[in-house]
Order: C-alpha cells, then structure tokens, then sequence
C-alpha cells in the first residue's frame, strides 16, 4: 500500500511538473530562491525598492531578491549585454514603447499561466495601462505605474502678470495668447530673458503627439506600416510649435534651452512647460511656487499621452513563479502605495491612485490631474521598431528647432525615413 501510495505521488508529481513546463499550471521552484530584479532610477528610487523587497521577502521568506538600479542610458546598455550573454536578470523593468521590440525576440516569459492562476489580479489596474502589453497570446509584461503629460506652471509669473492659472477648457489659442503674454525682456537688454512656454520637442511624449491628437492627426497608423505625422491635420500643430518658437519668440528654440540645462522651466526663466509626474521630485526643488494643469484642447478636442514602466520576466529565468509573485506582491495595495511614497509616477493600481498616498503626498500640487488626465490620454505606441523610429523622428526634427532648416521639408525627409524603419520591421 506505502509502495502504491508512493508511486502515485511520484507520477501525480511529473505530471504537475511537465504541466507546469508546458504552460499549464505554474508551480514554485521548492526550497529557497535568489532572484535578480534590474530597473533604471536614481538612488531614491533604489531606497524605494529595497524597501519594498523587504516587505516582500517577509511574506515570502524563501525567496531572496537583488534589486539594481542604474541610470537611463546606462541600464539599457547593461541590459542588452545580459540578453546577449543569455544571462538576464530574472525581472527587469520596461518602457511600453520598447516593449514589443523586447517581446519579439523570444526572451520573456508568457505570464498567462500565471495571471490564469490569479484570477482578478488584472481587475483593479487601469484598464488603459494594460494596452500596450497585450498580444494574442498572451500578457509578457505587465505595468507597474503610468504617467500622463500635463502642464506645469510657474505660479509666481502668472501673479506677477496678472493672468489667472490655466484651468480645465483652455485651448491651444489660449496657451499661445498666455505664452505671448509672459514672455518678457525683463532688464531691458534688449534679450528675452523670460519665456512664456518650453516643451522638449525630440520625443511625442512631451508635446507633439499630444498637438497632433488635438488637432485631428494621429501620428501612426492602426497596423504600425505607416507614419501619420505629415499629414494637413498634423502640420498645423507642428506650425504652431514652429511659429511659438520663430514668430512669436515665446518659446526658446533649442540651442537657447541647451543653456538653461534643457529644462528653462525648473530654471526659473520659463512660465509652462509639459511633462510628467516623473519631474515633480526635483521641481520640489525650485524656488518658485508651482503648479499643475490639463493639457489644452485643439479643434479636434482634448488629448495626452499615457506610458507606462511595467514589469517583465526573462524566459531563461531559473525562477518563474517567484518572479511572478514579485510583481504580483508590487502590483498589490501595500506595494503601489510604497510606490506611490516615491512621488515619481502615479500607481497604476486605481485605489491607491485614488487614495491619500497618492493625493496627499508631500509635495502639495494637483496630483489629481494627471489622473483626470485619463478621460482624455491616448496610449504612447509600442510596436517593434519604435526606438529606432523614434529617433528617427526625434533626430531628423531636430535641425528644425535650432533654426538650420526648414519644417516642411524636413517633414516629408522624417516621415519618408521613418515609414523605411517601419517597413524593416514589419
């Protein structure tokens, strides 16, 4: 009867595990786990993390996580060594639009199984967030907070000239007409020394996907085969930049923006600009009162980007379902408002966005927008290619806004360029 008994445990055992192999029914890995979690911030953010893998490896005790944080640039370049050598850290963090280029290649984990296992997991996030990592067969990734761009002004400018704050209505006229309005040679040299508006113009995060959207254009096509941003709807909000910039002076062309370390805005010098609530650690830093606005409207109505940072899990990964039980922990209450202490973006889990850890943070600004902000956001693409598209895009406008040459000619050059890498990766 034991031999019996133990034979069937045995086989029930090489089923559960070949199940679990095969995609079915995910399993932990048994005894203890050392897992290596790799994402891009600066020191606050590690402090953040290492608290929240403390809180985690005290509900899992077998498990052991090592998180790293490097900078932009360099987490990129250390990341795709660590593919190249098939020696990826278990969880790594990834941009939205860089998602589908990480997900082709064939180095992440499909967590099906395992959100199949954790029916409702995927219920309280917002559902906008979820977009970009979808695919037929599956979630790859899954995100872990969501940004959306609003407009930042300098308070003290306004009250200074008298104009009221930006308010929910406003449109693209009024932005320009403000702009015009704060935009000063305030010591009479002869040199506008104060600008009414600056948006960094390389990447569509920051403004001109948002003007597009809001003037009726779109900036890529539903299949991702072509490149929308030249079109009669697209070009009138590419001119106003352009005539913000070189006709009413109320926005620094680039080489102006370079002096001012490539944000005029947090030095002092200009009255808006656009971005996300990854910047509101440092403006905290600025000695001048600040605040927060939904983007204006265009003819075709009210638009921003969302993006988000998510979460994904290397294939060759030694521990697939300790990994996913990270996630799951950091994608649960106590983990997003431990996030959400960070100040850097909003969590993407919708009670704790919609909570005091989120709204009453430290820094007393209207948090509260970049969460209405979702009524109207439109998804950032991700679709294989789009680092190189975008560059393509960012790079090739950029000889526009230092004055060398001219928009409507660098359009048609752009967007010729781009639907090439479009092609290439079809």
């Amino acid at each position: 009867m034991k031999r019996t008994l133990f034979s069937l445990i045995l086989v029930l055992t090489i089923v559960l595990t070949a199940c679990a192999q095969a995609g079915g029914i995910p399993v932990p890995s048994g005894g203890a786990a050392e897992i290596r979690f790799m994402a891009w911030g600066d020191p606050a953010e590690l402090e953040v993390w290492k608290q929240i893998v403390a809180d985690f490896e005290k509900e899992n005790p077998n498990v052991k996580v090592n998180v790293e944080v490097s900078d932009w640039d360099s987490y990129w370049t250390k990341l795709k060594t660590l593919l190249a050598a098939n020696t990826p850290p278990d969880i790594f963090a990834i941009d939205a639009p860089l998602y589908k280029d990480y997900q082709s290649r064939g180095v992440l984990l499909n967590l099906k199984p395992y959100l199949d296992a954790n029916p409702g997991l995927l219920e309280g996030l917002y559902p906008v967030t979820l977009k970009a990592y979808e695919t037929p067969e599956g979630y790859f990734g899954l995100p872990r907070d969501f940004q959306t761009i609003v407009v930042f002004y300098n308070k003290d400018m306004f009250d200074v000239a008298g104009i009221p704050y930006p308010q929910q209505g406003w449109t693209y006229d009024d932005l320009r007409e403000i702009a015009r309005k704060l935009t000063k040679d305030t010591n009479g040299d002869g040199k506008v020394d104060q600008y009414g508006f600056y948006a960094d113009l390389w990447d569509m995060e920051l403004i001109w996907g948002e003007g597009i959207w809001a003037h009726g254009g779109d900036v890529i096509s539903a299949d991702y085969t072509k490149t929308l941003i030249g079109t009669p709807e697209a070009r009138k909000a590419w001119q106003l930049f352009h005539d913000m910039i070189f006709v009413d002076g109320s926005w620094p062309d680039a080489n102006t923006a370079a002096q001012y370390g490539g944000d005029p805005f947090l030095a002092g010098v200009a009255a808006m600009t656009t971005i996300g609530h990854w910047a509101i650690p440092g403006y905290a830093e600025a000695s001048f009162k600040w605040d927060v606005a939904p983007m204006p409207a265009g003819p075709a109505g009210q638009a921003t980007s969302v993006n988000s940072a998510g979460f994904v899990v290397a294939k060759a990964t030694k521990y697939p379902q300790e990994s996913f039980n990270f996630i799951k922990f950091v994608l649960s209450e106590k983990g997003q408002t431990r996030l959400a202490e960070l100040g850097f973006a909003c969590p993407v889990l919708k009670s704790v966005a919609e909570s005091p850890a989120f709204l009453e943070q430290e820094v007393k600004v209207n948090h509260q927008v970049f969460l209405d902000s979702l009524a109207f956001a439109r998804m950032k693409p991700s679709f294989k290619g789009y680092e190189e598209w975008s560059s393509v895009i960012g790079d090739g406008m950029s000889v526009v806004w230092t004055g060398e040459a001219e928009l409507d000619a660098t359009l048609d050059e752009v967007v010729k360029q781009a639907d090439e890498v479009l092609a290439k990766n079809r």
